[in-house]
């Protein structure tokens, strides 16, 4: 029984079945599937699907390439939802360079802002951190983020990074890029990290792993990112799991 700790099953790409991709996968042994909001409205498609599914949590938060949007009335709504039984973080929130868009300006306000709100309402907080390193570990440590915890959501920098965030008390969320031929610089990150601070997630549905790189991502997927874990580690895969699951239940509080 595998937890997925990021998911959008809330996308388009899953209009068509979402239904019967989700009934699947809870068949196969998807115990528990925690669905991110990236904007105000995936925010509250989020929230949706936790109320239409048991297996279902949420987080909600409003990703950097999208807080050009945000406003007061934004973030009391979002202070609300926070307090809804089955929402468990704030985000996805971060930083992200890759784009010129919006100001490094305006992205810093409202991850501060939002960094913030976790703090208050008590939920730990799932970073989206592009082509921005330096600047994501300065502005976590400068808001005592270790006192809120969380997740680097979709990890890709190097060890060095990695032994920042790993230091803050942090967990990194492994998927689809460490099977990919380029993911020389995540399995190394694997191998250096403790297993206790690695959780499993797909950010579907995108990054699916080899063998189906391309396709639409779903949480069975995560039985390839398993295996290279494993393969990594030389650890079983019922460990793997086993011990991945224990630290998706320790970030998320479940």
């Amino acid at each position: 029984m595998i937890i997925d700790t990021h998911a959008h099953y809330d996308d388009k790409q899953f209009d068509e079945d979402r239904e019967q991709v989700l009934a699947h996968l809870f068949e196969q042994g998807i115990e528990r599937i925690v669905n991110v909001g990236a904007s105000i409205e995936t925010s509250k498609s989020t929230i949706a699907l936790t109320e239409q599914y048991d297996r279902i949590w949420g987080a909600v938060g409003v990703h950097p390439n999208e807080v050009e949007e945000l406003n007061e009335a934004h973030m009391e709504w979002l202070k609300q939802a926070c307090s809804l039984e089955k929402i468990i973080a704030v985000g996805e929130i971060g930083l992200d360079y890759y784009y010129k868009e919006p100001e490094r300006s305006i992205q810093k306000e409202w991850f501060d802002r939002q960094m913030a709100l976790a703090k208050e309402v008590s939920l730990p907080i799932i970073i989206h951190s592009r082509d921005a390193a330096a600047d994501t570990a300065d502005m976590m440590k400068a808001a005592n983020a270790r006192d809120i915890g969380g997740v680097i959501h979709c990890f890709s920098y190097g060890k060095e990074m990695a032994r920042e965030f790993l230091d803050m008390g942090f967990y990194l969320g492994i998927g689809g890029v460490v099977t990919f031929k380029n993911g020389k610089k995540l399995r190394e990150v694997v191998e250096y990290a403790p297993i206790e601070q690695l959780v499993l997630e797909t950010d579907c549905p995108y990054l699916s792993p080899e063998p189906h790189r391309g396709t639409r991502n779903m949480s069975l997927n995560l039985q390839y990112v398993v295996n290279q874990i494993a393969d990594i580690k030389k650890m079983s895969y019922a460990d793997v799991v086993a011990q991945t699951n224990e630290n998706a239940r320790r970030l998320y509080r479940f």
